[in-house]
């Protein structure tokens, strides 16, 4: 039985590319993410060889299967569904408004500039694999994508036991479902890092299941629910989910790089999970 299992987010495509296989990607995911841990838990000191993570719950390759649009390329050439996902996430944002008579391409060129001023390439890069995936993942209730990632996710849960599962970005979404899916698989400590579950119209209102009366709840299996998110996350938004969700025990606000706001390795690595993981480490 593994202490921890991981759930990856958004732009991990490239393990497959590079391993040739899911399980191939998975475990380099894995010993990435030990590494992660390895430096947040100590304090930076250098990696010893030990493994924290019994899995990485590996997801990517399905949301190109269901889509193959889901490629990162320039925003303004991306299809309408993730194009639909940008928009929608931008006004969140505070980028800028639709005009009448716009067209979708000419808000997205738009929007495209704003990115560019406001927060740099960096961004930019972020949203060319965030929307397509989004979409992919989000096509319908019933899409094979949707479905087969949240299999991924309950058959890792179920074959080893975690204590804790660790969700980042989009995989926190698919964390969610899987496990609301799944009521029978128990996970002490559920932690969610730069989550889009509160993103309204593109996430919080979609998910399954669907909130109810404007608020979402903590998942059957779950004992407790902790939720971290960077103040300049542009994908955690809102940064705080217990205004949407009931049962999350703990909302963490941390400052990890305005410039570097989303990778799981400046989440792991910040020391912020310390508190919570290590009881569950001991021995």
């Amino acid at each position: 039985m593994a202490t921890i299992v991981g759930v990856h987010g958004i732009g991990k495509y490239r393990y497959f590319e590079a391993a040739g296989t899911a399980t191939g990607a998975a475990e380099i995911m894995r010993g990435k993410w030990d590494r992660y841990l390895h430096a947040g838990l100590t304090g930076g000191a250098p990696y010893d060889g030990r493994s924290y993570v019994g899995e990485v719950a590996y997801y990517a390759h399905l949301l190109r299967d269901q889509v193959p649009a889901a490629v990162p390329r320039d925003l303004r050439t991306m299809d309408t569904a993730s194009q639909l996902v940008l928009a929608d996430w931008m006004k969140q944002l505070g980028g800028a408004r639709s005009v009448a008579g716009e067209t979708l391409t000419g808000l997205i060129h738009r929007f495209a500039g704003w990115l560019m001023l406001r927060l740099g390439p960096h961004a930019k890069e972020f949203a060319e694999n965030f929307c397509p995936e989004v979409a992919a993942y989000f096509a319908s209730g019933r899409a094979a994508a949707r479905v087969r990632a949240r299999d991924v996710v309950a058959a890792a849960v179920r074959r080893h036991r975690p204590k804790v599962l660790i969700a980042h970005s989009l995989g926190s979404v698919v964390a969610y479902e899987a496990l609301c899916a799944h009521p029978d698989l128990p996970v002490e400590l559920f932690v969610t890092l730069g989550s889009p579950l509160g993103m309204r119209q593109v996430v919080f209102d979609r998910l399954q299941p669907l909130p109810v009366k404007g608020r979402g709840g903590r998942p059957p299996g779950v004992r407790r629910w902790v939720n971290i998110s960077d103040k300049d996350d542009i994908a955690a938004i809102p940064g705080e989910l217990r205004g949407q969700f009931d049962g999350v025990d703990q909302d963490l606000r941390v400052n990890i790089d305005w410039a570097d706001f989303h990778t799981v390795r400046n989440y792991l690595g910040c020391g912020a999970l310390n508190q919570h993981l290590k009881p569950y480490l001991r021995g």
